[in-house]
């Protein structure tokens, strides 16, 4: 079984608790996800399968799209509902200033990684030396907002949707927006609505995978692995060089391109599939997907050598 499943992780489960599930009832040991979410969070959660988890490093590169709620005046260890608060501050802060501070954490932005995460330092867990009461230094990492979108303001409780870069802690985000007010905040909801092509309309809970596999229609819902690359253009090649790009050799555009156009279709000018650096989905003749080559240039001439192969 090769392609992505689309499933919209349930709250109360953990990224790997899904996976576990899905190689049993899918009966596949070559299987992972594309980006954790939190126990307690739910939504999209791309699952990959077979040669499809190749792929993962480009999903997990997407942008992700959340909607979140910051409940501002309480803080807590884990920077969600689930930690233990330690500080509690009365709310004297105005619509219009909370939308202001929040409009300073769109763009480029420092973050540093909670305690409570799934990162490793010294081959453990984060989260597992938290658990032991022990706090490390992290080192701030660059990160990307590019937007908040502010969606209600009730009472202590602001919900928003934010569109960000791989790497950013939504909690870190709600309990540093609750710092710069002064009045501290925590996560108190967060859902996944969307991971570069994948969005939660077109997710798949367990139950529907479940109910796929008993009534053999899980091929229904597999996506093809091609699909994560829908933004690089194609290019298909003949017969002989489909099996010679396979066994990982570097193929000449210029006589292609030049004396034997009808060999292949391609769905960009000469001047695009000559552009050094540009990276292709490459096809054989039958239109199998067999992986991403980028253009390079050999003595003046134009090759598109493998980068990952989908075989």
């Amino acid at each position: 079984m090769n392609g992505i499943i689309n499933v919209l992780k349930p709250p109360g489960m953990t990224s790997f608790d899904v996976v576990a599930y899905l190689r049993r009832i899918l009966n596949t040991k070559k299987i992972g996800h594309a980006g954790t979410l939190d126990p307690a969070a739910a939504g999209v959660l791309p699952i990959c399968a077979g040669n499809a988890t190749k792929s993962i490093e480009y999903i997990m590169d997407m942008e992700k799209t959340y909607r979140a709620e910051l409940t501002l005046g309480v803080s807590t260890d884990t920077q969600d509902s689930f930690g233990q608060i330690i500080e509690s501050h009365k709310i004297d802060v105005s619509a219009d200033r909370i939308a202001k501070i929040i409009n300073c954490f769109v763009g480029e932005i420092e973050q540093i990684p909670p305690m409570f995460s799934a990162l490793r330092v010294g081959g453990k867990r984060l989260y597992e030396m938290a658990r032991e009461g022990k706090v490390i230094e992290r080192k701030p990492r660059k990160i990307f907002i590019n937007s908040i979108n502010i969606i209600n303001i009730k009472d202590n409780k602001v919900l928003v949707d934010i569109i960000c870069s791989k790497g950013t802690y939504i909690r870190t985000l709600c309990s540093d927006i609750g710092d710069a007010l002064g009045c501290g905040g925590h996560m108190s909801f967060l859902i996944r609505k969307k991971t570069g092509i994948f969005e939660i309309d077109s997710s798949y809970t367990l139950e529907d995978i479940t109910e796929a596999v008993e009534y053999d229609k899980i091929y229904d819902i597999l996506i093809p692995t091609d699909k994560v690359f829908k933004s690089f253009d194609d290019i298909f090649l003949n017969s002989d060089d489909g099996k010679r790009f396979r066994n990982g050799n570097y193929i000449d555009l210029n006589n292609q391109v030049i004396d034997n156009a009808s060999s292949f279709k391609y769905d960009c000018n000469v001047d695009i599939i000559c552009n050094i650096g540009t990276i292709l989905k490459v096809y054989d003749d039958k239109k199998h997907f067999i992986g991403l080559g980028e253009i390079i240039n050999i003595d003046g001439r134009c090759f598109i050598k493998p980068k990952k192969m989908f075989n």
